[in-house]
């Protein structure tokens, strides 16, 4: 789990544990990933994806781990991140609420991350296709990240033979598809399981 932020220094994993703790109690071993962001020292890009990909190198290397079952979440620009590692590492990725594209969506917040590097260099949309199995989760009503970026993305992997699913939640925000007290939450943690626990 990789939390967001806006890829900020300010905001840290604290954010996403609620969600990992429900997902613990589904009996989903849940590792909730901290990185370097915009503010720490080689934090932006590529220090704060290269610390995900670290992430990802440290579950496949546990030797109980069933490599059949790793599935890579993130929130907001820590679904930007998962995308993004999800394309190398080719492992299925639920992205909630993700910052999918930076060309398309250039913000102030994107552009502290990137510093001098491209856009195109760090945008999941433009690492498609990534050859494995993909779900999008966004609350229509988010104010934060735009829901359209979702649905893009979702239409774009498709178009080149990825496995991709939008779940859309309808009338939800940016925050309650992580908080296990909103009823949207539910469908994500059941998103969760259905990959690593497929019944």
């Amino acid at each position: 789990m990789v939390h967001g932020g806006s890829w900020k220094a300010n905001v840290n994993l604290i954010h996403s544990g609620h969600l990992c703790t429900a997902l613990q109690e589904l009996s989903v071993t849940t590792w909730n990933v901290e990185y370097r962001r915009v503010g720490d020292p080689g934090g932006g890009w590529p220090g704060s994806y290269e610390d995900v990909l670290a992430a990802v190198s440290f579950a496949r290397s546990l030797p109980n781990v069933d490599q059949g079952r790793i599935v890579l979440v993130g929130h907001s620009a820590g679904g930007h991140l998962v995308l993004l590692a999800a394309a190398r590492a080719h492992l299925p990725v639920i992205a909630i609420a993700a910052v999918s594209d930076l060309v398309g969506w250039p913000t102030e917040q994107s552009a502290a991350f990137l510093g001098t590097a491209s856009p195109a260099d760090a945008s999941p949309l433009h690492a498609l296709p990534i050859g494995a199995r993909q779900i999008l989760v966004h609350g229509t009503n988010d104010d934060v990240v735009p829901y359209s970026l979702s649905h893009r993305y979702v239409g774009a992997a498709t178009e080149r033979e990825d496995d991709a699913t939008l779940l859309m939640l309808e009338g939800a925000g940016h925050f309650e598809p992580i908080d296990p007290l909103a009823p949207e939450c539910h469908r994500v943690l059941a998103a969760v399981v259905g990959i690593v626990a497929p019944t």
